[in-house]
């Protein structure tokens, strides 16, 4: 048996799963997840300022000793929007490697597509129909029509959370005149999605990562559901999402942070990545449900390092 890590580097949150690999599959050892905010204050200017940069350095340092302790064998690291975007994204990852000894990919956003596709479809089982994939980061947003057989459309677009806050949120509560224009920004944006949807017209909303887990939540908490954030799928309904967008447009930042399952690494993006569902929603009428997966870009990549690759070797980082 062999121990797996992979350290997904997202705009906001940085990621590490470890799981350990037996002959029937995987089990889950470890997850962490720390609050970097690597895009904040240059997401939109291409770069990671300096102090993004120190704030994942010592992530990544912190990461590193949790490798150790764990004993993994083998360690994948990704890096997403706010390196692939960032003029200095591959210095700041060659930084984090000679600190760390930790090597780091920077994909592409097609890539990106791909591995929360995979992992999403591995947690959740739709039918024939394409279902809609969403995952709202905080530097892009993919979304994906698949079922469980095949993709039919995959685009990523670089409209996440920490940009669409820096570019629009200016007030809190956010201002009618400010939603009206992030909405605006989105249909220029994702003008390619609109006839997508019309072509495979998905019935099934199926949300990945922050926003959709806070949602869910959130929901269990209103509903007095027992929540497990471990579990593969976890409860969302439309009239749910309706329930807490509304809300969100009335409460300032501490207010949002008293409501029962709200957390802190959520608060401030939530209003924004709520106002992009919407839009989804309301350009293709037809949805008849939304769910919520828990698996996405990190399980994606760990079911692909499952796989034999004989010519691939991911080493875990020297003790440092």
């Amino acid at each position: 048996m062999q121990r797996l890590a992979v350290i997904d580097l997202g705009t906001n949150t940085f990621h590490l799963l470890i799981a350990e690999q037996h002959t029937g599959g995987y089990d889950i050892l470890h997850r962490d997840r720390l609050a970097v905010k690597v895009g904040a204050g240059g997401i939109n200017q291409g770069l990671i300022t300096e102090e993004g940069a120190q704030r994942a350095i010592a992530a990544f340092r912190q990461f590193a000793a949790e490798l150790k302790l764990w004993k993994v064998n083998r360690v994948k690291a990704i890096a997403t929007s706010a390196f692939r975007n960032a003029r200095n994204g591959t210095a700041v990852a060659e930084q984090i490697r000679q600190e760390t000894g930790i090597g780091i990919d920077i994909i592409s956003g097609e890539k990106e597509a791909d591995y929360i596709a995979h992992g999403v479809l591995h947690a959740i089982t739709v039918d024939a129909h394409p279902a809609l994939i969403v995952d709202i980061g905080g530097g892009s947003v993919e979304i994906i029509m698949a079922n469980q057989k095949t993709t039919f459309w995959k685009r990523s677009f670089e409209v996440g959370g920490q940009r669409l806050v820096e570019l629009f949120q200016h007030h809190d509560p956010i201002l009618k005149s400010e939603k009206d224009a992030l909405s605006r920004y989105l249909d220029e944006k994702l003008a390619d999605l609109v006839p997508a949807l019309d072509e495979f017209r998905p019935r099934v909303m199926v949300g990945s990562s922050g926003t959709f887990d806070t949602l869910s939540e959130m929901y269990c908490h209103r509903e007095h559901r027992p929540y497990d954030g471990t579990q593969p799928e976890t409860p969302l309904s439309l009239e749910g999402f309706f329930h807490f967008h509304r809300l969100f447009q009335t409460k300032n930042r501490s207010e949002r942070l008293q409501m029962p399952g709200m957390i802190e690494l959520r608060v401030d993006m939530i209003v924004v990545a709520c106002c992009l569902i919407e839009w989804l929603l309301a350009k293709h009428p037809l949805f008849a449900d939304i769910r919520v997966s828990t698996y996405a870009l990190k399980e994606g990549v760990l079911l692909e390092m499952l796989q034999p690759h004989p010519n691939e070797s991911h080493s875990a980082p020297p003790a440092r």
